[in-house]
């Protein structure tokens, strides 16, 4: 007698990867190969979340309407398990709708820069789910009830989330992310149109799939340790470690396909990604102003950053101002000098005056754990555009709240020697 207790055939999870692949190529024009494979794994690892201490956002970002942004979170709805697509939604919201019955939701946030964008105005508590959800375990404290019959709940905010918008997002988000920088179509790029009625079944049908696949999977993945490629380390390594574990789980080409993605995104997106302001002020000051110098008066450094090709500090606020004395002062008080108080103006002896200004001395450990590694060269060497001051002696620490002191010398033409 033969038995009906036949073991299931195995499922080539390699093989099933590569067709999940081609139905995003047929509707999805996307800007790399990697952006291929980064995105197919990413749907397999929706249908792994249980597994994972931590989930990747998916990011469709673009300049422009009409580059694909939503036809590709379109596609991504029909692989990936309980797919809640939103336009806009509060963080209360999301919260019961991570915790409802059923299983952990997909999250698919279309027009994110209506969330997000300048005129959208903080949303900082969904800023703070999706900072959060990243990882499990993560909660919210929120109160629940009726009027004044109120409790508190824990809740979670642990999901797999997919964006799609125009621009870009909160910094936060963005080193949670996998980016797909989406572009137009160029006149010879050619894309199958999606008809929801004909071809949702066809993505439904791939996506129970993987749910089966995954299942074989899971413990394999829950007790995976992907060896990462070199120098992915820190936040890009938390992104990438489930989808790694899902190429490997497949094998074939995928674990080879799959760091070739991680080392080329994290590329793009580091160097596409704009450093936040504080940054940028502490790099320019670094490589374009002082250039070497110990000190510099407040008026010479402000003469230099306004004088800085494709910068923004000419015009820094929407009113086209340019930047201050006292918004030099608020973005370098963010930062510590290295005995750990905030950065801010000393006096400085130049000649009989002593302006106000800032010391080399105070900005170096900033310098080190905030900046990008200095040119080989500076690119702006030292010239009488870029007045220098060494030597002189620092008088005082300048009062707090105390108004600048403009340079008494024509700074421009400044250079002392010590």
């Amino acid at each position: 007698m033969t038995s009906t207790n036949q073991p299931a055939p195995s499922i080539d999870g390699a093989a099933l990867l590569n067709e999940v692949e081609a139905f995003h190529r047929r509707f999805n024009i996307f800007p790399t190969e990697a952006a291929y494979v980064a995105v197919t794994l990413w749907d397999a690892h929706a249908h792994l979340i249980d597994a994972f201490d931590g989930t990747a956002r998916l990011a469709f970002l673009s300049p422009e309407p009409g580059s694909g942004k939503s036809r590709a979170l379109e596609i991504v709805e029909t692989l990936t398990p309980r797919a809640a697509t939103t336009v806009n939604a509060s963080a209360n919201a999301l919260f019961r709708l991570v915790e409802a019955e059923g299983g952990t939701p997909t999250l698919l946030f279309d027009e994110i820069d209506t969330v997000f964008g300048p005129k959208a105005g903080g949303n900082e508590e969904v800023r703070g789910f999706l900072n959060s959800g990243y990882r499990r375990g993560a909660k919210s404290l929120r109160c629940v009830g009726d009027g004044s019959n109120q409790s508190t709940e824990w809740f979670s905010s642990f999901c797999a989330v997919a964006m799609a918008g125009l621009g870009s997002l909160p910094d936060t988000i963005l080193t949670r992310s996998v980016i797909i920088r989406m572009r137009k179509k160029a006149p010879n790029e050619k894309a199958e149109p999606y008809r929801r009625r004909i071809h949702e079944k066809q993505g439904h049908a791939l996506r129970d799939r993987l749910a089966d696949w995954a299942a074989t999977v899971h413990d394999q993945v829950a007790d995976a340790w992907p060896e990462m490629p070199d120098g992915v380390s820190d936040r890009p390594a938390d992104v990438w470690e489930p989808l790694l574990a899902v190429a490997d789980a497949a094998d074939g080409h995928w674990p080879e396909r799959a760091r070739a993605a991680c080392v080329e995104l994290i590329k793009s997106a580091q160097e596409g990604d704009e450093a936040s302001l504080g940054v940028r002020l502490l790099t320019d000051l670094r490589d374009k102003v002082f250039c070497g110098a110990d000190r510099m008066p407040t008026a010479a450094i402000l003469e230099a950053l306004l004088g800085l090709d494709d910068a923004p500090w000419a015009d820094l606020n929407d009113d086209g101002k340019p930047l201050t004395t006292r918004g030099l002062s608020k973005l370098l008080k963010q930062y510590v000098r290295p005995d750990n108080t905030p950065i801010g103006p000393r006096s400085i002896r130049i000649g009989s005056g002593t302006p106000k200004g800032y010391y080399a001395e105070d900005l170096v450990d900033a310098w080190a754990r905030y900046c990008p590694p200095p040119p080989e060269k500076s690119a702006t060497s030292a010239t009488a555009a870029t007045p220098q001051v060494s030597g002189g002696e620092s008088v005082a620490e300048e009062p707090a709240g105390s108004r600048h002191m403009h340079a008494e010398a024509d700074t421009r033409q400044l250079r002392i020697a010590g």
